[in-house]
């Protein structure tokens, strides 16, 4: 039987695997071929965003897997996300109706808020609304208007369970606070070179999990960097288990008590990613990787934090 990721319960009785294939930037047949190796080899959480904009290759690599008696519909956990351009509370239910669509399915098992920052509305294609110098419009919507929005598919059945990304401490503690259907998750950037213990304590307290993007920080190897893929501290670890350095990393990561989504197209590395549950870091190896928090971004969202807008969310320490 194949082996499949571990689960969690979330804090709405939901299963979600504590592995998932992240899909940002893996468009046309690219994203499709991804997700159908995925499934093949044991992927069953996949992560997209109507911001991807491969939300139909997606949905029919599912739909495929499904027909010919792979998985199961509820076998699989299906994540995307509203965009910016959609925090009018007015916009949410007709977005995740056009996000089913594009998908081909009846439901979505995790829908997030992409921001807290919502971005000025033209139409449904202008994704990133920018004036005639260039610049990108933002908006005002309360964020918690629009989760209260995201609230209300859950009572249609168009979405299973709701959360939010790129949330600080402070803002998912007011979501929290004035929400009638928790949040079962933050997603935001998760790395050694940024570990989010502070914010992962924080969502544990409060019984939210914390998924983590780019967790291996987006690996260059023309120049080796970042230094936990390339240093030889990593790769002494990674021969003693006869793994990969990305699968060190995402072993401390899961350790931590984060799921992370790693993206690739490559089947090689889909296929590498996955293969890390048949081994564990001794509390030596996790504090060595420890050793890699610099708490420096790679995706920093500079062009919100330009305009100093109310809800920048890294203007904090998590």
């Amino acid at each position: 039987k194949m082996k499949l990721a571990p689960t969690v319960k979330l804090n709405n009785g939901y299963e979600m695997p504590i592995l998932g294939l992240g899909t940002y930037d893996s468009k046309n047949n690219e994203g499709e071929a991804a997700v159908k190796h995925a499934i093949d080899v044991g992927y069953r959480h996949i992560d997209t965003a109507y911001f991807y904009q491969n939300e139909a290759e997606v949905g029919k690599a599912i739909r495929d897997k499904i027909a010919e008696g792979a998985v199961k519909r509820e076998d699989i956990f299906l994540v995307t996300k509203l965009w910016n351009v959609f925090h009018d509370p007015e916009l949410v239910e007709g977005m995740c109706r056009k996000q089913l669509s594009n998908f081909g399915l009846e439901y979505i098992d995790l829908h997030l808020m992409h921001m807290p920052v919502g971005y000025k509305y033209v139409d449904e294609n202008n994704l990133m609304p920018k004036d005639e110098n260039g610049v990108l419009q933002l908006s005002d919507v309360d964020y918690l208007d629009t989760y209260k929005a995201m609230e209300k598919l859950v009572k249609l059945g168009l979405v299973r369970s709701i959360g939010v990304s790129n949330f600080n401490s402070e803002q998912l503690g007011r979501v929290l606070a004035n929400c009638e259907i928790k949040p079962v998750t933050n997603q935001v950037e998760c790395s050694p070179a940024l570990n989010q213990k502070a914010l992962t304590a924080f969502c544990k307290k409060n019984d939210v999990t914390l998924t983590g993007y780019t967790p291996l920080g987006k690996p260059k190897p023309d120049i080796q960097k970042p230094d936990f893929i390339y240093s030889p501290e990593v790769a002494v670890i990674a021969k003693k288990y006869g793994k990969t350095a990305p699968q060190i990393v995402l072993r401390y990561l899961v350790g931590l008590g984060v799921i992370p989504i790693p993206k690739s197209s490559n089947t090689n590395r889909i296929s590498e990613n996955f293969n890390i549950f048949d081994f564990e870091l001794t509390a030596d190896e996790m504090s060595v990787l420890d050793g890699y928090h610099t708490g420096d971004r790679v995706v920093p969202l500079n062009l919100i934090k330009g305009q100093n807008h109310k809800y920048y969310p890294f203007s904090i320490e998590f």
